[in-house]
Order: C-alpha cells, then sequence, then structure tokens
C-alpha cells in the first residue's frame, strides 16, 4: 500500500530538521574529544558515539577525520572573531584596540578551555585532500595584520612596515609570552600592560 503524500511530506520534514540537528551535535561531540583527546587519538566513531548518533551519520557530513577537524579549527576561529570584535567597537585607539584584544583571548581561552590549544594542533591542519592547510596562528596573524594595516590608514601606526609581516611577528609575541606568563606565573593583567606598551611603542608613529 502506498504512503499518502501528507506521511511523504511529514517524513521528509522531520528528516530535514534532523540533519541540522545532527550536525549541530556532531560539531559539538567533535569538539568535545578534539579538546580532551587532541587530534591524533579522536576517531569518527568516538565522535559519533558521544553525539549519540550513529558511526555512519559522521559520514553525512564530513569525509573523514581531517575535514571535521578543520570545521572544528574554523569554527574556533570565528567563535573568537566575534568575541573580539564585540569588544573592541569603533573608533578605539591603536592601544585601546592592542589591549582589548589581548583581554578578550584571555577571557575566551578562560570560558572555553582547551578549545585554542587543540585548534592549533598544527600537524593537523591538512584538509581532506592532504594538501597542507593555513594553521590557525597564521591565521590569527593575518587577522592582527589586518589591525596593522587599519592602524595605518588611520594614523596610529607608521607605514614602514610590512603589515603582513609585522602581523605574524605580533601574533607570536602573543603566543611567547602567554606561554611564559603562565610558566612564571605572572598576573595576567602584567602580561597584557607590558605587551601592549611595548607593541603600541614600535608601531606608533
Amino acid at each position: 500500500m502506498d504512503t499518502p503524500l501528507s506521511e511523504k511530506a511529514s517524513s521528509g520534514a522531520r528528516s530535514a530538521r534532523r540533519k541540522p540537528e545532527s550536525l549541530t551535535k556532531i560539531k559539538a561531540a567533535a569538539r568535545k574529544i578534539f579538546v580532551e583527546r587532541g587530534y591524533h587519538a579522536a576517531r569518527p566513531q568516538d565522535i559519533a558515539r558521544e553525539a549519540g548518533l550513529g558511526h555512519g551519520t559522521f559520514y553525512l557530513y564530513y569525509e573523514d577525520k581531517r575535514a571535521c577537524f578543520m570545521a572544528f579549527v574554523e569554527d574556533a576561529r570565528a567563535e573568537l572573531h566575534g568575541y573580539i570584535r564585540n569588544r573592541i567597537g569603533v573608533g578605539r585607539s591603536l592601544e585601546d584596540t592592542i589591549g582589548t584584544t589581548l583581554n578578550a583571548i584571555y577571557e575566551y581561552s578562560d570560558t572555553h578551555p582547551g578549545v585554542l590549544i587543540a585548534a592549533m594542533t598544527d600537524e593537523a591542519v591538512i584538509d581532506a585532500e592532504g594538501a597542507q592547510a593555513m594553521p590557525l596562528l597564521q591565521r590569527w596573524g593575518s587577522d592582527w595584520a589586518q589591525h596593522v594595516r587599519d592602524a595605518m590608514r588611520d594614523g596610529e601606526a607608521v607605514r614602514i612596515y610590512d603589515s603582513d609581516i609585522v602581523g605574524q611577528a605580533i601574533l607570536g609575541a602573543i603566543h611567547q609570552c602567554a606561554i611564559e606568563g603562565y610558566r612564571t606565573g605572572r598576573k595576567r593583567q602584567e602580561v597584557v600592560d607590558n605587551l601592549t606598551r611595548f607593541l603600541v611603542r614600535a608601531l606608533k608613529p
């Protein structure tokens, strides 16, 4: 006996609703497992199990674990970018922009423990075809390069620098200072204030 059209339509609607819900569950499960176990120890079947879904459901959305990890990295980058943007506002000075951004990164790390560390697994950041993708740190360096270009445009920074090189240098300084601050037990604001003063002094006209 044929299924009535109304029932088929209802079934199709339920399926359409399930798909984004399933993807949301898989993304949340992947994030949890990548943070807790790291890239190499994570397995697609573990992600599907954590999401409460069948193993095959994972492959409806991602070709393999690498593709899933790349999506996790991109989500983390976009999430942090939005987190920072909401705190910077418009018309801030270079010093305010740097200080606010540094504090926002620390705040994000506190409220999303382990996410940035997991997302910075550079050796694993390759796409599903095996080609090297842009590591997360490098992408953040590009974001900082844009901040420098904006400051140059507004007369807040000297124009003698290559903004792409300086952007990567700033990101490297942030990364290393965070490690040093943690190792020596320095207060966060001390690290932020010192790095902000150093960068402003280097960039100001």
